[in-house]
């Protein structure tokens, strides 16, 4: 719960939330509480909400904020450098926050609009810390939604956005972990999966050593593979790397049909660390198939569709949930990634 809360109280920077305001969000929940408690709430049951929780609680978030801010500011302006319209309901920008800012690959980061102010949604970015700070980001428009239409239709080259602080540990990983990976993607899942792979790709660029990895993409439709040309000239160029397509909802297509986490537990698992990240379905659906073949989740995600599974110690198929670092094996050092590209030229919708 610490380290929850403290994040928490961090991230509320971003809302100008200062000390105050947590004693009036206290007194309307324990107003709350009375209201639909009715006769159940007495005078004991208020003190152990107010001094026992929420103000535990609230002294948390406001400390983990104070020390926050004598490091790192309250959010960061960025510029948005390009906008790519990939599909008609999905856009590729790049942004470049104007200060430093430091995330890892895995991390999630959540930015505010100028058409949408206040409404803060959560993204990943799809690289790896690059020197010039930029940051690429994959926005898929949902329908009925606040903020992605406007994002998706509207925003452009020269507009500014904020960013708030990065969070998040279960896709992430430590550098030289030499455990072979197994990436599980639903559409727009992929962009984490793509720093990860991106920062193991310099990392064998560096050291010439690491495990294999196999990237499953799973979409509706063919159109929805929005990453196919770059992912298969990696496929292509190293030999660590695979890379299969699979498709759920055309059976014209001529590659690998179904839902992804059928064909993931297919694969081979023994000795595989697995990072499956999409949409929630996507995610409970993968976890059950991936345990059914073997691998045992030790706890569940309810509040995220981003879960990690590792081989445990013993000789076994069994796997555990837990914060994950990977690497990558047999390099060529001859040819350049295909997200080792200058800089994009101008906005353009396709």
């Amino acid at each position: 719960m610490l380290s929850s809360c403290s994040t928490l109280g961090r991230d509320h920077r971003k809302y100008a939330v200062v000390e105050e305001h947590y004693n009036a969000v206290g007194a309307s929940l324990c107003a709350t509480l009375k209201h639909f408690l009715g006769p159940e709430w007495d005078e004991d049951l208020a003190a152990d909400w107010t001094a026992a929780s929420y103000q535990v609680v609230a002294r948390i978030m406001v400390e983990a904020a104070e020390m926050s801010s004598e490091a790192t500011p309250d959010w960061w302006d960025a510029d948005v450098l390009s906008v790519e319209r990939r599909t008609m309901d999905l856009t590729l920008l790049t942004i470049r926050p104007r200060r430093p800012y430091q995330f890892l690959p895995g991390q999630s980061v959540s930015m505010e609009i100028p058409r949408r102010p206040r409404l803060w949604r959560y993204f990943s970015p799809a690289n790896a810390p690059r020197q010039d700070g930029s940051i690429d980001v994959h926005v898929q428009q949902i329908d009925g939604g606040q903020v992605s239409p406007a994002l998706v239709r509207s925003l452009k080259v020269g507009d500014s956005v904020k960013l708030g602080a990065p969070v998040g540990d279960r896709l992430t990983r430590w550098d030289g972990d030499p455990r072979d990976l197994l990436m599980v993607a639903g559409g727009t899942g992929l962009a984490p999966l793509l720093a990860v792979l991106e920062q193991i790709d310099l990392e064998w660029q560096r050291s010439g050593t690491g495990p294999l990895v196999h990237l499953l993409h799973g979409v509706r439709m063919a159109w929805h593979l929005y990453d196919r040309p770059r992912l298969r000239a990696l496929a292509q160029q190293r030999p660590w790397f695979d890379y299969t397509e699979v498709v759920s909802g055309d059976p014209s297509y001529p590659g690998t049909r179904g839902t992804v986490g059928t064909v993931a537990a297919r694969q081979a698992l023994y000795g595989r660390t697995a990072m499956v990240c999409g949409g929630p379905q996507m995610v409970a659906h993968t976890l059950e198939q991936l345990g059914t073949a073997g691998m045992r989740p030790t706890r569940s995600s309810t509040s995220t569709s981003i879960t990690q599974l590792r081989r445990s110690t013993t000789p076994r198929r069994r796997y555990q949930v837990r914060r994950q670092r990977v690497t990558y094996n047999s390099h060529r050092q001859d040819s350049p990634a295909p997200w080792a590209r200058g800089p994009r030229g101008p906005a353009r919708a396709s």
